[in-house]
């Protein structure tokens, strides 16, 4: 039998081989090696990570480890998080009073809002209040309480009830896993308690979202689609998961191409 000839099953036992052998594998290679469609691949993928047997990242896997901390996170994908923030800070009305999430992706969209539009921005990530220190015109309102290194924020009793005084017009929510059926989803229960006590009392809710994030299911419920405003979502985002969100009521704007920063800010496409 020849390895195009694989059942499904056989073909994902093969990849988490590779997985545990090298650590990583690149969808590019595994669909020429087995001799089927990179999409074919890309689903394997994509279901293998919903189960949590790897990681989705851009181009392939990675082996599942520990979590990385907030820290470790601002330096990878730099271009692709920047052209999310670009796109979704082109999405704030002036004068709107926002909740930004903590997040690597949001802390590049602190950097980005603009600063003549008369914003409010409350968070509960200091490193976010730090950046929006930097842009002068933008009010800041910080939420206070213990700060958890892993995610760079502050989620605890404190937290949720300097937050219940706020009725913001966006909430740009932090995605730890965004999935067609359970949802927007987080990696620890205050988390996700913290994320859903702020939705419940925004306006609209905005979530920019990295391709590995993409039909991941993390272990706690924050929101079902449904509650979603709009997400948006990178210029190569899987086409098949673009459908399934939209077909759940989920606007879609999408990022222009990761660019260095020097070649000028791309708009958003954003769809009818």
């Amino acid at each position: 039998m020849s390895l195009s000839d694989l059942l499904l099953g056989e073909r994902q036992t093969l990849i988490q081989e590779r997985l545990a052998r090298h650590g990583r594998v690149i969808a590019a290679e595994l669909a020429d090696e087995l001799g089927v469609s990179e999409d074919t691949i890309r689903r394997d993928l994509r279901e293998m990570a919903a189960a949590g047997l790897c990681r989705r990242v851009y181009g392939g896997a990675l082996q599942l480890g520990p979590s990385t901390s907030f820290s470790e996170r601002i330096g990878i994908d730099v271009d692709r998080k920047e052209a999310l923030a670009r796109a979704a800070a082109l999405l704030v009305d002036p004068g709107s009073t926002l909740f930004l999430d903590a997040g690597s992706t949001n802390l590049a969209i602190a950097r980005v809002l603009p600063i003549d539009k008369n914003l409010t921005v409350a968070t509960n990530a200091p490193a976010i209040a730090a950046a929006l220190l930097e842009r002068p015109g933008i009010d800041i309102i910080q939420i206070g309480g213990p700060i958890d290194r892993k995610t760079g924020a502050a989620t605890g009793a404190k937290s949720l009830r300097d937050a219940e005084v706020l009725r913001p017009d966006l909430y740009i929510l932090g995605i730890c896993g965004l999935h067609p059926d359970a949802g927007v989803t987080a990696f620890s229960f205050e988390e996700a308690e913290f994320k859903r006590c702020v939705a419940i009392q925004s306006r609209a809710v905005l979530a920019a979202v990295t391709n590995d994030k993409l039909s991941m299911a993390a272990p706690y419920s924050v929101m079902p689609l449904s509650r979603l405003s709009r997400a948006v979502l990178e210029a190569d985002a899987d086409e098949q998961e673009i459908a399934d969100y939209a077909a759940a009521g989920v606007r879609i704007t999408h990022a222009e191409s990761p660019v260095p920063s020097s070649i000028g800010r791309p708009k958003a496409a954003t769809a009818p």
